[in-house]
């Protein structure tokens, strides 16, 4: 395993270490099954094996990894349940915050949307979507003063996140920018109610697209 991009000195390794971790299991770079060597990694990062177990511990609770008693520890699958459940809680969330950034968000907050649409319709879907993605989302919370809110969708979301990674490779994105507008020019029109329909037809794309890449990928799902 190699070592992380980038290693910060003002921040605990143990910290880059969880992230680190985190982000290539939601990113699919470690895919579901793959066992992950303790000793393995805790030499690629320079550190003893006591806080690799102790991030292992915190990736279980997070439903990203198994731990196996005598077997080792694993990528977990993706378990649909999850899915739907984290998918239900995100839309109800994003839903209010449509509704609230059409009643206060300001011309530089829509001109920021705005740009980063333009921003997506170049990237033109890759890798580079994702990160785009993330910002407009965020972007929008900050546009109806809730920017702190972010942080805690994140949480609700990693398990989507892993199935848009998966289905970013197989299905195009020009649909997903063309909803990103929709929010937006709804928003500005101060349509709170056009802004929530937009929105929660948008994140309920992911339950579409979940059964479709669960039939290409079935190996990366839990079974049931």
């Amino acid at each position: 395993m190699d070592t992380l991009a980038t290693i910060e000195a003002t921040a605990p390794l143990g910290v880059q270490l969880i992230a680190d971790l985190r982000n290539r299991i939601v990113s699919g770079r470690l895919q579901p099954g793959t066992r992950l060597s303790e000793q393995e990694i805790a030499a690629a990062y320079g550190l003893s094996r006591q806080p690799v177990r102790e991030t292992f511990i915190k990736l279980a609770a997070e439903n990203l990894v198994e731990i196996r008693p005598q077997r080792g520890t694993f990528v977990c699958k993706i378990d649909m349940n999850d899915v739907t459940q984290g998918q239900f809680v995100r839309e109800a969330v994003e839903a209010d915050i449509a509704r609230i950034a059409a009643d206060r968000a300001d011309a530089a907050a829509i001109a920021h949307l705005r740009g980063l649409i333009a921003e997506q319709r170049r990237a033109k879907g890759g890798a580079g979507f994702f990160a785009l993605d993330e910002r407009f989302h965020q972007a929008l919370a900050a546009a109806a003063g809730r920017g702190g809110v972010w942080a805690h969708i994140q949480q609700i979301k990693m398990q989507m996140d892993r199935v848009r990674h998966l289905t970013a490779e197989e299905f195009p994105t020009d649909h997903l920018i063309d909803q990103h507008e929709a929010i937006v020019e709804a928003i500005a029109a101060g349509d709170a109610t056009a802004a929530e329909a937009a929105i929660r037809t948008h994140l309920r794309g992911v339950l579409a697209d979940l059964q479709k890449v669960a039939r290409l990928q079935p190996h990366c799902f839990e079974p049931g």
